[in-house]
């Protein structure tokens, strides 16, 4: 579901040196959803150490073309590898049927892992997983999307992730995501529980030492009908010298997937949880 009143764009590009895909999923022990992948001529990506940001983005260990989804099912150091989405993954734009660079299975985790641009449909999580220093250079149709039942837990700790047209990240199934240490610049909404998947559930969302540089319309979009939950504490917003960044924004959610309609915007204590001192701006 795409956030309201963000239109697409594109972004500025730069070759990237190819190196092979096999030999470094091996040594990680992992595979593509579709049993392999192999390294092309690189696909472009903007290096985030060209573009002023809060965050400082780690300096690229290799760079490796994904042409398959690689499938993670235990912990997985990337040793800051830049992952670079082949055009087989998607464009990177609006698209929402573009495939991610990593599927995390339950129980699996990913750190130290740069995704190049285009950012195509980023991270899928399913069910309770763990995404450590994880870096966007391109957030794509969504940087990371979480799925799974009640009681799921989702945690997002450290990284970085810029220059996105829609959502960072979108909740999708139920139980927390919880956002800590965490640096975006050049967004729509920081995460979204989804207004009108097919099946929908209660969700929590926790913010936690985030930082957030304009432009960006809003920290936090959840489904009041729904009993969703956004709690925000040590945030800081940059560049909103009008503090026109909504920090909390109520949806009345559905699951027919029309577009939800706005429903406040206010710290209720009930579901949008914080209070001026939780926020600073500068």
């Amino acid at each position: 579901m795409r956030s309201p009143h963000r239109q697409p764009g594109t972004r500025g590009v730069r070759s990237l040196l190819s190196i092979g895909l096999a030999a470094v999923l091996a040594a990680a022990g992992l595979t593509t959803l579709a049993g392999g992948a192999g390294a092309e001529e690189p696909t472009t990506s903007t290096p985030a150490a060209e573009r002023p940001l809060a965050a400082d983005f780690p300096t690229p260990t290799d760079e490796v073309v994904v042409n398959e989804t690689i499938l993670v099912d235990e912990p997985f150091d990337g040793e800051n590898v830049r992952y670079v989405p082949g055009p087989e993954l998607g464009a990177g734009d609006q698209n929402e049927d573009q495939l991610p660079v990593f599927r995390v299975e339950d129980g699996g985790s990913l750190s130290n892992v740069i995704i190049g641009s285009p950012g195509v449909d980023g991270v899928h999580c399913y069910d309770s997983c763990t995404l450590t220093n994880v870096w966007w250079e391109n957030i794509g149709e969504d940087a990371a999307t979480f799925r799974g039942g009640d009681g799921s837990q989702f945690t997002v700790s450290g990284g970085a992730a810029v220059a996105g047209d829609d959502k960072v990240f979108q909740h999708n199934g139920g139980g927390t995501l919880t956002v800590r240490n965490f640096v975006a610049e050049d967004f729509a909404t920081l995460v979204r529980s989804c207004g009108n998947c097919s099946t929908q559930y209660q969700r929590d969302i926790v913010l936690d030492g985030v930082e957030v540089t304009v432009p960006a319309d809003r920290l936090v979009g959840i489904n009041e009908n729904y009993g969703d939950t956004a709690t925000l504490r040590n945030v800081t917003i940059v560049g909103d010298s009008g503090r026109d960044v909504v920090p909390c924004q109520k949806y009345v959610g559905n699951d027919d997937g029309d577009e939800p309609d706005e429903a406040g915007s206010d710290a209720d204590g009930t579901h949008c949880r914080y209070s001026a001192s939780d926020i600073t701006y500068r």
